[in-house]
């Protein structure tokens, strides 16, 4: 996705590099102020780059929305992925790629809470583009759901893999939206362990 982006520069490294450290400046501004309140003076002031010299990495704020998008994708899909590509059970690889989404949300709760609160600041092609990503990376869970069906470790059929596996995906992403209130009760880890358990007891 960030190749649709325009840049001035030629070096893909330092594009990917200088976009990070853009986003990353970005989305304190915007959990702070909010995303319509910040303007890209303030962005490039943040970052300490000239406004000329951010425009050669980014042309709009809605830029960095898609960027936030393409982090949050690109890192769970590699890391899920990683987890699908084992010699284990149906059952420990599930539970390995619950408990490694759920610890990327902990990592980026800043960028899932800012990337579902301005989703609908963005085109209709843009949200469509979210909503494809969302489906693809659900579809790794659901994937992980028909193995265990297979290997008769579940007592769900498949037409309930997709409801099981949106499921995980929003009580990974609940950790960053509801980080307020769980947070007095439990740490990352003690969430992982009590959610897992929890949608374990719902398909064995």
């Amino acid at each position: 996705m960030q190749d649709t982006i325009e840049s001035n520069i030629k070096d893909k490294d330092l594009i990917d590099t200088r976009r990070r450290e853009i986003v990353n400046a970005a989305v304190e501004l915007f959990v702070r102020k909010g995303f319509h309140q910040t303007t890209v003076r303030e962005i490039a002031r943040e970052f300490g780059m000239s406004m000329g010299a951010l425009y050669d990495y980014i042309r709009t704020k809605e830029d960095i929305l898609f960027l936030v998008c393409d982090h949050i994708h690109t890192t769970v899909s590699n890391k899920l992925k990683e987890s699908v590509v084992s010699e284990k059970t149906g059952i420990e690889i599930l539970k390995n790629a619950i408990s490694d989404y759920f610890i990327i949300i902990n990592e980026n709760q800043d960028y899932m809470l800012l990337l579902y609160q301005e989703t609908k600041s963005l085109s209709k092609a843009a949200r469509k583009y979210i909503f494809v990503a969302e489906n693809e990376l659900t579809s790794i869970f659901e994937d992980i759901l028909k193995q265990c069906i297979k290997e008769k470790t579940v007592r769900i059929n498949h037409r309930k893999t997709k409801l099981v596996a949106n499921n995980i995906m929003v009580i990974g992403q609940m950790w960053a939206f509801r980080r307020w209130v769980l947070r007095d009760n439990y740490s990352i880890n003690s969430y992982i362990k009590t959610q897992t358990e929890l949608i374990l007891k719902g398909i064995i």
